[in-house]
């Protein structure tokens, strides 16, 4: 059995800890020029704590949308991470006060490391290398993001207005890496270009959440036997 030092699991962990952790200072900024406080920005990323999310939560805010539309948005991003609890669960079996602190580092990229790995003990020390390492250096960062970000003054003058937008489209760009992602993508966008126009702020991005719900489940190329079972 390899050793902590020596696991290749636990070295790819502390890897995307650290390429996952410097992106916080993007948010942190991005966030206190969005419109939400230090301690706001903070919680955020302690208590949400998914990248993804956190950038929907913030942009729709920075676009003029209410909170709750926000959080909703946020919310719908965030289902995946019930679905990869349930693989990981089964996966890792924790125990105890561990089974709280796995459901909250449970992410993309912590699911992504320990489900990479066919022995078991590599799964593990993967799965809690990558989460535990990126919510410390995610959380770490956002601070220091939100301190600079309050030093910068007015957002507008920076063009920082819009960078939530941008951070959360470069959050997003690796991962259309297949055909069927690129083409949901296409589809919410244009879901969204179209919903814009006559609905309030922060609503599109929910019509673009619903149309990738609704792909998942009955999108092209879905098997007919998965669509009968769900009737």
């Amino acid at each position: 059995m390899a050793s902590p030092l020596t696991s290749p699991a636990v070295r790819l962990g502390l890897s995307v800890s650290a390429a996952t952790g410097l992106y916080g200072i993007s948010f942190g900024a991005l966030s206190v020029a969005s419109g939400l406080s230090l301690l706001q920005t903070c919680a955020l990323s302690v208590l949400m704590f998914t990248g993804g999310s956190q950038f929907a939560f913030i942009g729709t805010i920075a676009g003029g949308g209410a909170g709750g539309t926000a959080a909703l948005a946020a919310t719908l991003l965030g289902v995946r991470n019930a679905v990869y609890g349930v693989s990981m669960n089964a996966l890792l079996r924790p125990r105890g006060w561990r089974r709280y602190v796995a459901a909250q580092v449970t992410i993309d990229e912590s699911t992504a490391v320990g489900s990479s790995r066919s022995d078991p003990g590599e799964t593990r020390r993967g799965f809690w290398t990558a989460g535990v390492g990126v919510f410390v250096l995610w959380n770490a960062f956002t601070l220091v993001g939100a301190l600079i970000g309050s030093s910068l003054g007015d957002p507008r003058a920076w063009g920082l207005d819009g960078a939530a937008v941008a951070a959360f489209l470069g959050l997003l760009w690796p991962r259309l890496r297949t055909r069927e992602a690129g083409s949901i993508a296409v589809v919410c966008g244009l879901a969204t270009a179209v919903a814009t126009p006559f609905v309030p702020a922060g609503i599109p991005i929910l019509v673009a959440a619903v149309v990738a719900v609704l792909w998942s489940l009955w999108g092209p190329g879905r098997p007919r036997g998965a669509k009968e079972e769900r009737r």
